[in-house]
């Protein structure tokens, strides 16, 4: 058979490990670390979407005589050796994930404390995207890959019980049992991986870092059994175009071609189920008669956010796959540990098996960033017709089953030599406390098609232009010549406005200063409110930041007459552009955007209070932008007032009700301050969000 892992093709690089261990779950993974990192000598680099400086990496306090807190374990560790120098690059994080997250990395302050640890927040990746891997190197001589960070709730057990005590967060507060997978690996494969971690920590910091040299002393923990030994081990990465680079998509040609090549069944856990290529190539594998079984593993529950946006878009790929199920041979399930429906199992693992003789584990979700908006890494190997390669790979595999099923993999091992099918041992297990369920038919909610026209899950990163392009197509210019030229007119006369503000001397009056001496004067003028509304009107359509105008209303008039006067002020506005869309004309705008926008228009008609609110919560183009759209659009006047009104409300009420905090924040900028402003933007989201999701719970209903 031929090898799949091709190098320049589907993977970067094909390197020799000395050793591979699967580290299931976190507790083994944070164990490994700890040790790998207690025995290095010169660098440890730690790459990452997320990194928790306050996680334990053990549960005990101390362990020979090293403490478990992450911070104080690395600051103890360069203490102790004289030339180890700690390299640690983490995601520069989107705002909507501040909740999830630890404030200090933004001030460094935990890795302060020794000049030899290096901290570097990561923002060198193009629009929508992120810094996904998940990379540690140790000395370059042992490496670790996989789905898990160094950050709080992901230390967990394979036991995964309901209530154990040892499973709280740095504030103490307990979570849900937990699920991922870690691979390590040693030798040149390290060497491979401790490249790319260099290059991102240059990419980023433009600092180059040299290979560490002349390293005798082995991390590798004597504690950690290898699963196999002497192996050639792929590098596959996602690495998206921007600013002049070109893209890498491996991960997504080695998972079309994994599919392509497999004879006799796929085994995949994953977080996600949401890529449109991926889940194309599943389907052509479905339609084959004599094609292998597939066993997709996900999960079943998530926040609001997911429910609402990646579960919509899982549902129409799992449609897809049901429907070209000609012959059976597709099952889709979730893992339910025993502890009720409140303890459903956080299933975050990137896993694949195909034929027992080939196997990836990384950090790319099945979704449409992770082939080429995210960056990734997976690291795979292939058996290639060596049999002790083959019995690492179906032990490991055997080993995830047993899991799952609450069986001990050599019994599944058994089962599956016995039946010859991967299917009918699940099925021939399932039922015990702990087991996999049939993941159960969704219905395909209408929001699957807004969604897939906004960036959740984009499959190339978010370039402005394009959009704009997209928008303004070709074909209706030609259309509608004079219609064309009137709406580029009305364009640029927007547009030299907004420049105006923003490069003449009329930029001095949006001058913060400027601004809140004006409201002085505004809020003593018995004429306040109809200025107020004057303002907001021509404001937005000369395109001034709608946030700007709520916020300087809100310090000039305080909380009670600041929420009126804003949601008044925006209200017209909105009504106004809306009135202005409308004049230009429905064709106008249809015919210049071409039939795309004519099928999200007349969407948005069928849900016009639901889609305004969500484009209001969730801002994906300026607010005049979208008035224009929606006046042109079929959106009917009152869903659209109401929609405004139920979308912007929760923002406006923050902003102004919280509005001595937020002014003390942007007067005197600080920690303490930065965080004042961090919980108002989270209070924000949230009761966007909440009161998104019951706007939504009604609409299925």
């Amino acid at each position: 058979m031929e090898p799949i892992l091709k190098e320049g093709k589907n993977c970067w690089r094909i390197r020799k490990a000395t050793r591979v261990a699967f580290l299931v779950d976190g507790a083994a993974y944070f164990d490994a670390f700890a040790r790998s990192a207690a025995r290095a000598h010169v660098s440890i680099l730690i790459a990452g979407w997320d990194i928790d400086s306050r996680i334990r990496l053990f549960p005990e306090e101390e362990r020979d005589g090293m403490p478990s807190r992450l911070w104080e374990f690395m600051n103890r560790m360069v203490k102790k050796q004289r030339n180890l120098h700690v390299h640690i690059l983490e995601w520069d994080f989107a705002v909507i994930y501040a909740f999830e997250r630890e404030l200090f990395p933004v001030f460094k302050i935990p890795w302060k404390r020794n000049r030899r640890i290096h901290f570097q927040l990561d923002g060198e990746h193009p629009v929508g995207g992120s810094h996904h891997q998940k990379i540690v190197v140790m000395d370059d001589r042992i490496a670790f890959a996989g789905g898990i960070d160094l950050t709080k709730r992901r230390w967990d057990t394979p036991e995964h019980g309901a209530s154990d005590p040892r499973r709280v967060d740095p504030s103490g507060e307990p979570y849900g049992p937990f699920h991922d997978i870690q691979i390590a690996v040693d030798g040149p494969a390290a060497a491979a991986l401790g490249d790319l971690a260099r290059t991102r920590w240059e990419r980023s910091t433009g600092e180059k870092l040299e290979p560490p040299k002349n390293v005798k002393s082995d991390p590798w923990p004597v504690e950690l059994l290898p699963d196999i030994e002497n192996v050639d081990v792929a590098i596959v990465r996602t690495d998206p175009g921007h600013k002049g680079r070109e893209e890498v998509r491996e991960v997504e040609a080695l998972y079309l071609d994994t599919i392509a090549s497999a004879q006799r069944f796929i085994y995949i856990e994953n977080q996600f189920l949401t890529s449109f290529s991926v889940g194309r190539a599943i389907a052509a594998s479905l339609e084959k008669k004599d094609g292998p079984e597939i066993v997709i593993v996900v999960r079943l529950g998530s926040g609001l956010m997911v429910e609402a946006t990646m579960n919509a878009l899982r549902a129409r790929v799992l449609d897809l796959l049901r429907k070209a199920d000609l012959y059976g041979r597709l099952r889709v399930y979730y893992p339910d540990v025993p502890g009720g429906s409140k303890e459903v199992l956080n299933l975050h693992s990137k896993v694949m098996v195909a034929d027992g003789a080939f196997v990836r584990v990384g950090s790319s979700n099945l979704s449409n960033r992770s082939m080429g908006v995210d960056t990734e890494c997976d690291v795979a190997l292939e058996s290639c017709g060596e049999k002790r390669v083959e019995k690492g790979i179906r032990d490991f595999h055997n080993r995830l089953l047993g899991e799952h099923l609450g069986e001990g993999a050599r019994k599944v091992g058994e089962l599956v030599e016995e039946e010859r099918s991967l299917i009918k041992t699940i099925e021939k297990l399932r039922g015990s406390k702990r087991t996999l369920i049939p993941f159960p038919e969704e219905e395909i909610p209408w929001t699957t098609e807004l969604i897939s026209e906004l960036p959740v899950d984009p499959t190339e990163p978010i370039d402005p232009e394009k959009l704009m392009e997209e928008l303004v197509s070709e074909d209706g210019v030609k259309k509608s010549k004079y219609r064309f030229i009137r709406f580029i007119a009305l364009l640029l006369g927007l547009v030299a406005v907004a420049a105006a503000w923003r490069w003449t001397a009329l930029g001095e009056w949006i001058d913060w200063g400027t601004l809140t001496a004006l409201g002085a004067r505004v809020r003593d003028n018995g004429a306040a409110p109809f200025i107020v509304l004057c303002t907001y009107l021509v404001g937005s359509l000369v395109m001034i930041p709608v946030t700007l105008m709520i916020v300087v209303t809100a310090f000039t008039f305080g909380p009670v007459s600041g929420f009126v006067y804003s949601l008044s002020g925006c209200l017209l506005a909105a009504i106004a552009t809306y009135g202005l869309g409308r004049a230009l004309g429905r064709d106008t705008i249809a015919r210049l955007s071409g039939s795309r926008v004519n099928r999200l228009s007349r969407r948005l008609g069928r849900h016009g209070i639901i889609t305004i609110g969500t484009v209001r919560i969730l801002p994906i183009a300026p607010f005049t932008v979208v008035n224009l759209v929606a006046g042109a659009s079929h959106i009917r006047f009152w869903d659209y007032v109401f929609g405004t009104i139920l979308g912007m409300g929760p923002g406006i009420a923050a902003i102004t009700l919280f509005e001595n905090q937020l002014e003390a924040a942007i007067r005197e900028p600080g920690m303490g301050s930065f965080a004042i402003l961090a919980s108002l933007t989270v209070a924000i989201i949230a009761a966007a969000l909440i009161i998104r999701a019951k706007l939504l719970g009604r609409q299925n209903r």
